[in-house]
C-alpha cells in the first residue's frame, strides 16, 4: 500500500508539473519584449513672446533628454480562459535644459526651480484575460482609435488607467469598449483626472473645472471588403462632452504601383450636462494618390457649431488636419492641406523617407468686433532607419515646423529624434 501510495503521489506530482508546464507554454512562448532608447532634442522658437508662451517673457523652449521604453507583452496560459500581463517601463533623464527654456513637454516640470526635473520613471502594468477571440485588460495602457489616441510625440508615452475589452469573434469585425479613470501624461510622474481641451479660439467654456474621472467609449471597425474599412465610435467624458465619430478608408488600386486612398471622417460633439457648452460638427477628407515611391495628398476640414472640436487634452485628435503643432479645430475654422511623401526605397535606398506638407486655415471665429482668424503651418520631415550592419534598427528623424497666425503664437520648431529598438524576446 505504501509503495502504491508513493507511486501515485509521484505520478500525480509529475502529471501536475507537466500540466503546469503545458499551461504556461504559450504564456512564455508567445511573449514579446523590446526596449527602445529614444534621444530627443526639442527646440521651439516663439517668434513673439506673449501670454501664450509657457512663461510670458519666454522667447524659446529648448531641451534635450534621453529616454528608455521597455514594452513587454506576455502570451496567454492554455485553457478555455487564458491569463496574461502587459507592461510598459519608462525612464527619462535630462541632458540639457538651460535657464528659462523649459516647457517642451519632454521632461516633468519642477515647480521649485520653474525648470524641469532631472529624471522621471514609471511602470504601467495591465492584467489580461482571454476567452475565445475576446480579451479584457485591466490596468495601465495606451489607446489608438477614433475616440482616443494616446500621445507618443515626446520622450515618453502617455498612459491611461482603464478597463478595456476587445472582441474579434466575427471575421473582419473588431469591437471594443473601455472605461478610463485617470491619465499619466507624457511629462508627468502622477496619474490625474482627465481634462477636456479648451482655451485659444476653440470657444469651449466649462463650469466647475475642466476635468473628469470618467471617460467611456464603445465602437469598432469593420472590413467591408479588402479595399474598404469603416468605423464608428461613441465616447463620453462625463459631464463635459459626448461624441459620435464615423470614418471610412478606401484604397483603390489603379494599376502598376498606383493607388488612390480616400480617408473620410465625421464627428458630432455635444455637451454632457451643464458643465460645458460643447457643440461642434467636424468633417474631414484626405485623398492621396500613390505612384511608385511618390504620394500626393489633398485634405479638407471644416468646423461648424458653437464651439471648436472637443477631445481629451494632450491626446492626438481624430482630425485629418491634425499635424505637428496645430489641429485646425477652432470654432468655424475651414482648413486645407497639400502633402507630398517620397519613399527612397523605390530608387534603391530602403529606410529613407521624406515628407512635406502645407496647411492653411481661415474663417476662425475670434469673437465680436474682431476680424476672422487665419493661420498656416508648414511641416518637413526626413527619416532614415538603418537596414543592416551594426546600426540596424537605428532611426534618425528630423522634424521641422513653422506656424503663423493672427490669434496665437508664431512658432518655428525643430525636433531631432534618434531611436534604437532592441528585441529582447
Amino acid at each position: 500500500m505504501r509503495k502504491t501510495s508513493l507511486a501515485l503521489a509521484v505520478a500525480a506530482s509529475t502529471l501536475g508539473l507537466s500540466l503546469s508546464q503545458a499551461a504556461f507554454a504559450d504564456f512564455i512562448g508567445d511573449s514579446k519584449a523590446t526596449i527602445e532608447a529614444r534621444n530627443f532634442y526639442f527646440n521651439r522658437d516663439f517668434r513673439q513672446g506673449n501670454s501664450n508662451t509657457p512663461t510670458p517673457s519666454q522667447s524659446k523652449s529648448e531641451e534635450w533628454a534621453q529616454g528608455f521604453i521597455l514594452r513587454a507583452n506576455s502570451g496567454f496560459t492554455e485553457g478555455t480562459v487564458g491569463f496574461g500581463a502587459d507592461a510598459i517601463g519608462m525612464f527619462g533623464f535630462k541632458l540639457d535644459s538651460g535657464d528659462g527654456t523649459a516647457g517642451s513637454g519632454l521632461l516633468v516640470p519642477d515647480a521649485s526651480s520653474k525648470g524641469s526635473q532631472d529624471n522621471n520613471s514609471d511602470l504601467a502594468v495591465a492584467a489580461k484575460v482571454k476567452v475565445s477571440n475576446s480579451t479584457l485588460r485591466v490596468g495601465q495602457m495606451q489607446f489608438k482609435n477614433a475616440a482616443i489616441a494616446s500621445s507618443d510625440g515626446r520622450l515618453l508615452p502617455q498612459v491611461f488607467e482603464a478597463g478595456h475589452l476587445v472582441s474579434q469573434e466575427i471575421d473582419g469585425l473588431m469591437l471594443e469598449a473601455a472605461h478610463i479613470r485617470e491619465v499619466n501624461n507624457r511629462n508627468s510622474n502622477d496619474y490625474e483626472d482627465i481634462s477636456i481641451i479648451s482655451g485659444g479660439q476653440r470657444g469651449i467654456k466649462t463650469t466647475g473645472g475642466t476635468t473628469s474621472d470618467s471617460f467611456d467609449f464603445i465602437g469598432g471597425t469593420y472590413k467591408v471588403s479588402k479595399d474598404l474599412t469603416a468605423g464608428y465610435y461613441y465616447s463620453n467624458l462625463d459631464e463635459l462632452y459626448k461624441q459620435h465619430s464615423f470614418n471610412a478608408v478606401h484604397v483603390l488600386p489603379l494599376g502598376d504601383k498606383q493607388s488612390l486612398k480616400t480617408d473620410l471622417r465625421y464627428a458630432r460633439s455635444t455637451d454632457d450636462g451643464r458643465r460645458s457648452n460643447v457643440d461642434n460638427t467636424a468633417i474631414g477628407a484626405m485623398v492621396t494618390y500613390g505612384l511608385g515611391g511618390h504620394a500626393f495628398g489633398l485634405g479638407y476640414q471644416k468646423m461648424s457649431g458653437d464651439t471648436g472640436f472637443a477631445y481629451l487634452n494632450n491626446t492626438d485628435p481624430f482630425l485629418v488636419n491634425y499635424v505637428q503643432i496645430s489641429d485646425f479645430g477652432n470654432k468655424d475654422e475651414k482648413s486645407y492641406q497639400a502633402r507630398y511623401d517620397y519613399n527612397f526605397a523605390s530608387i534603391g535606398i530602403p529606410g529613407l523617407t521624406f515628407m512635406t506638407r502645407y496647411l492653411t486655415g481661415d474663417n476662425v471665429d475670434r469673437g465680436r468686433n474682431l476680424s476672422e482668424g487665419k493661420e498656416w503651418e508648414r511641416n518637413t520631415e526626413l527619416m532614415y532607419v538603418f537596414q543592416e550592419g551594426a546600426l540596424k534598427n537605428l532611426g534618425v528623424r528630423w522634424r521641422n515646423a513653422s506656424v503663423r497666425s493672427n490669434f496665437a503664437n508664431d512658432l518655428d520648431e525643430n525636433r531631432l529624434i534618434v531611436s534604437y529598438t532592441l528585441p529582447l524576446l
